[in-house]
């Protein structure tokens, strides 16, 4: 009897014990990622290009660097100031052809660097390029297309024609006919002078403004942003 109540003892003893411990909770603790902040998807950077880019003599996978010309700000706070600075690579482009090939580059973003040194991965696209003459923004990749030209070769085609080949035509034969003659060799060497004139090339001059598009959420760090800030101001 006394050994059972022994037993009895030693068996609460136990479960008082392990019912004091302290049970993990489940629910973040208040202070984990206290200092996170996220930059949501969508969120446009406005930026200065600081090298140049030419579907003539740029390639496929040079580099981009760029700087940021406006604060972006998010709930009373600066998450990204002014002078940041963009890290990018070309991801496609092509030169202009002589017949159908349009010129074409293509460029995602991919690096924050704020003042201070804190870097921050930033998956972003070109959105707009207002600054980019004769081209723009064809599709949600950021892929910059090169106007067609369209209209100066309609032009290239019509001078010819209408100038110097009936011109030629009609004093070759003294006729009517032979203007119209002269008029259809003309169109000809027009059709081949624009066939074998290449399209306008896309030409980005450093200090060229773009707008860059979040693809995806950023989470960025407070604390290193404020310490970012204040080494900007110094």
């Amino acid at each position: 009897m006394r050994i059972l109540i022994a037993v009895l003892a030693l068996t609460s003893l136990s479960l008082a014990q392990e019912s004091a411990k302290p049970v993990p909770s489940l629910a973040p603790s208040a202070h984990a990622g206290a200092n996170e902040i996220t930059i949501p998807a969508g969120t446009k950077l406005p930026i200065t290009l600081k090298n140049a880019i030419s579907t003539k003599s740029s390639h496929l996978g040079d580099p981009i660097y760029a700087q940021t010309t406006f604060p972006v700000v998010l709930e009373d706070r600066i998450v990204i100031p002014a002078g940041t600075y963009v890290q990018g690579r070309i991801m496609q482009i092509r030169p202009a052809g002589r017949i159908k090939n349009t010129a074409e580059v293509m460029m995602h973003f991919t690096t924050l660097i704020y003042p201070n040194g804190y870097t921050v991965i930033l998956p972003g696209s070109l959105e707009n390029a207002p600054g980019v003459d004769k081209a723009e923004v064809k599709d949600k990749e950021g892929t910059i297309k090169a106007d067609s030209d369209k209209a100066s070769k309609a032009a290239t085609i019509a001078v010819p024609a209408a100038g110097g080949g009936a011109l030629a035509g009609a004093l070759a034969r003294g006729t009517r006919g032979g203007s119209a003659i002269g008029a259809g060799v003309g169109a000809a060497v027009g059709v081949g002078i624009a066939m074998f004139s290449k399209g306008n090339e896309v030409k980005i001059a450093p200090g060229t403004t773009l707008e860059v598009v979040l693809q995806r959420d950023v989470p960025v760090n407070a604390a290193r942003i404020k310490g970012s800030a204040m080494a900007e101001s110094h």
